[in-house]
């Protein structure tokens, strides 16, 4: 894992909730950056952190994430660095914030496909595998991708993106529900017929030592987690013991009324129980 790395330009402000700026850094990529101040909550810099790192080591296909540090000087002379929501305009924090790879120099870009278009995609099968990491981390938002390509006649290749609502955005809890975390087209789990179709990711989320998780926020600023170390080792602990439980939270969204995986040739997983209304758990609150 490299150094911080700071900021060097603006380029323009980027679409979404937490109202991302996308910025020329000091080793000369572009990165989606996420202040500290964003209108959802400083912990999904962390969030966003963790999740990410978790998703590379189990092979997803996700930006790099780097903590950016931006000058308050910079922030000073670039009038579109801020804030702005109904009541309030205030300036972006200056500090080490969140900055995620930006993927769409040199390529075409976008962030929604029809279902007629997903065929293209080449990598259609790794939402199986991000789903591993959806449901280990309580993503409360649906899954977000991008897809690229690099001329008309390449096919897309679907990116994951903005993990920043994992652990339950900034609640840092786990209340699991079928249809959390899971991309809105079906079409990408028409692949899905067994187990298989989840690995290597799975495997690898259900074997992670304690020292791998800890490896993922070994960067992570204290701010981001408001100086909340208790907090942070409390959810390593839960990802530590959610991972005996990952099967059991797909066949829960398998057995849905959504029917994800029509293909479906294997048994359900029985080991162990998830207790709450309908089949739907709420595990640790931190």
């Amino acid at each position: 894992m490299s150094a911080c790395i700071s900021a060097i330009q603006h380029l323009r402000s980027l679409r979404g909730g937490s109202q991302a700026q996308l910025i020329r850094a000091s080793d000369g990529n572009c990165y989606v950056t996420k202040f500290q101040n964003n209108p959802q909550h400083i912990k999904v810099l962390a969030n966003e952190m963790l999740a990410t790192r978790l998703g590379l080591l189990l092979g997803l296909p996700m930006p790099r994430v780097e903590v950016i540090e931006v000058s308050s000087s910079l922030v000073e002379r670039t009038q579109d660095l801020r804030i702005r929501l109904a009541a309030t305009d205030t300036a972006c924090a200056a500090g080490k914030q969140l900055g995620s790879r930006y993927v769409g120099e040199s390529v075409f870009l976008t962030d929604y496909l029809p279902q007629e278009s997903m065929k293209y995609v080449k990598n259609i099968s790794d939402f199986a595998r991000v789903l591993v990491l959806d449901k280990w981390t309580c993503n409360a938002d649906g899954r977000q991708a991008i897809f690229t390509r690099r001329s008309p006649r390449r096919r897309y290749w679907a990116t994951f993106i903005d993990q920043g609502y994992c652990f339950n955005a900034g609640e840092w809890s786990f209340p699991d529900y079928p249809l959390r975390g899971v991309f809105a087209n079906n079409y990408v789990y028409q692949g899905v017929t067994r187990w298989e179709s989840f690995e290597p990711a799975l495997t690898r989320a259900e074997e992670m030592s304690c020292d791998g998780i800890w490896r993922c926020v070994a960067e992570m600023p204290e701010e981001w987690y408001e100086g909340e170390r208790e907090a942070l080792e409390r959810l390593v602990e839960s990802l530590l013991r959610r991972r005996r439980i990952i099967r059991r939270l797909i066949d829960i969204f398998r057995e849905s009324q959504r029917n994800p995986f029509p293909g479906w040739k294997e048994r359900a997983y029985s080991s162990g129980s998830l207790q709450g209304c309908g089949g739907i758990a709420q595990f640790d609150r931190i």
